[in-house]
């Protein structure tokens, strides 16, 4: 264990950076293309039931990410603070923190799951429903609430290994029940004739087992970090507030973004359902395009983290400029094709000319905006892999609703639905100049030599 413990400090504050974040990128960005994939078919496989049925899958789409939000607040919150721990060589604290961020978004997803099943009609409905999307949303949402725990206990699992410097092993419980989900979804929705609700029990059956083997990784001795129940129990209050404190940004950005689609929803609900399926339907194209630049991101993640806390500043530094520099680079070849194809791409999850024509023109604005995206994504992903939890959680909020919500309150009021499709492009340009001072100012505080040549030198 302790050979296995060096050999993965050396590996995370040695090898070269651009060949470290390139590795642990892989399987990030496999696990996310493979998950984006999984959710476009789930939208075609689910437009072929009619547009209302389309626009239910925009409704749980929000719902999943409450899911997100607190799942990601705990994987990422603990991930942050073991990280920095092991690049100081402390296990133990460590393996707290992995055990408290476990448990803790497992709670939560039995809460979530107690409250949505107490309140599922008006939860629905809350989430942006028309009355017509209403019955399909809650046949769907209510196998998601019942795979609630076992979603989050999942995304805290992988973010922990992610955080460790072992994505690779959190690909392969991702993309199996991905795989899972896109080989169920057919058998279940059309050849068992279950409809829409066989598109949410494919979801739920391959939720449960994805978390069953990302488990089986931390119990197989297969990690650094080990999880404990009584530890996490006797953890104490301050080792909770610190994870969620430093996870908070990741709560901040999810939570934002399914209040965020819950209000898209809703304004697109007043110019009917065509609406709210042609903007849920961009919705997963765009998360889709972008997925592979944010998985470099998440390579970024540990990198900067474990060498923050072994000390090893200049790496922090080559990293943020080649994870700029490449998601750019990707964004740049994605954008280009879907402002070209826009139609094209729309067309493919639903025939419907009302559909085609509200999500063209919404995903070409949103593709030519997304240029800009890879500065804000890198940015807060340094904020939050170092700890800087406020800055962290100021450039979570700015994009996704400070700068967002009003926009698209104010421009669906005065534009209708040219307004609405407008509102996240516009977000996005305003939010760069307000990041990169951010960025530099960061880079100006941190140490200009490696704390090991500090203390050569002195």
């Amino acid at each position: 264990m302790q050979k296995k413990a060096i050999s993965q400090y050396e590996k995370m504050t040695k090898t070269p950076v651009p060949r470290l974040i390139l590795t642990l990128s892989v399987p990030s960005v496999i696990s996310m293309l493979i998950n984006n994939i999984y959710n476009l078919v789930d939208t075609a496989f689910v437009g072929r039931l009619g547009t209302s049925a389309s626009g239910a899958v925009g409704v749980v789409f929000g719902f999943m990410a409450i899911l997100q939000a607190f799942g990601f607040m705990f994987g990422q919150g603990c991930g942050s603070i073991l990280s920095r721990a092991l690049g100081r060589q402390d296990r133990e604290s460590a393996s707290v923190h992995a055990s408290v961020g476990f448990y803790g978004a497992t709670l939560c997803g039995i809460l979530i799951m107690a409250v949505g099943f107490m309140c599922l009609d008006d939860f629905v409905m809350a989430l942006g429903s028309t009355e017509t999307i209403a019955p399909f949303a809650k046949t769907y949402i209510s196998y998601i609430l019942a795979a609630a725990p076992f979603m989050c206990g999942s995304l805290a699992l992988n973010n922990i290994l992610r955080y460790e410097g072992k994505a690779a092993l959190g690909m392969v419980g991702l993309m199996t029940g991905a795989v899972l989900n896109m080989i169920g979804d057919p058998i279940l929705m059309f050849r068992m004739d279950m409809g829409i609700a066989g598109a949410g029990l494919a979801t739920a059956v391959s939720q449960v087992i994805s978390w069953g083997i990302l488990l089986f990784m931390f119990l197989s001795g297969k990690t650094e970090t080990k999880l404990s129940l009584p530890k996490a129990i006797h953890a104490g209050p301050s080792v909770l507030w610190n994870i969620m404190a430093t996870g908070f940004p990741s709560l901040l950005r999810q939570g934002l973004n399914s209040l965020t689609t819950v209000l898209l929803n809703s304004q697109c609900a007043i110019h009917g359902d065509a609406a709210v399926a042609g903007m849920s339907i961009v919705s997963r194209i765009i998360f889709f395009a972008f997925s592979a630049a944010l998985g470099i991101g998440q390579g970024f993640q540990p990198v900067s983290a474990f060498n923050y806390g072994a000390g090893r500043y200049s790496r922090i530094r080559k990293g943020y400029r080649f994870t700029l520099l490449v998601s750019e680079g990707i964004i740049m070849v994605v954008c280009a094709v879907l402002i070209v194809f826009s139609g094209n791409l729309i067309s493919l999850f639903r025939e419907d000319p009302e559909v085609i024509a509200v999500g063209t023109r919404a995903l070409r604005l949103q593709a030519s905006a997304t240029l800009l995206l890879p500065v804000c994504m890198t940015t807060e992903m340094l904020f939050q892999s170092t700890g800087k939890k406020l800055g962290a959680s100021f450039l979570s909020a700015l994009r996704s609703g400070l700068l967002f919500i009003p926009l698209l309150l104010l421009l669906s009021y005065f534009r209708g639905l040219s307004g609405i499709q407008e509102a996240q492009p516009l977000s996005l340009i305003l939010a760069l100049p307000v990041t990169v001072p951010f960025a530099v100012i960061f880079f100006r505080k941190l140490p200009k030599e490696d704390k090991q040549d500090i203390v050569k030198m002195s």
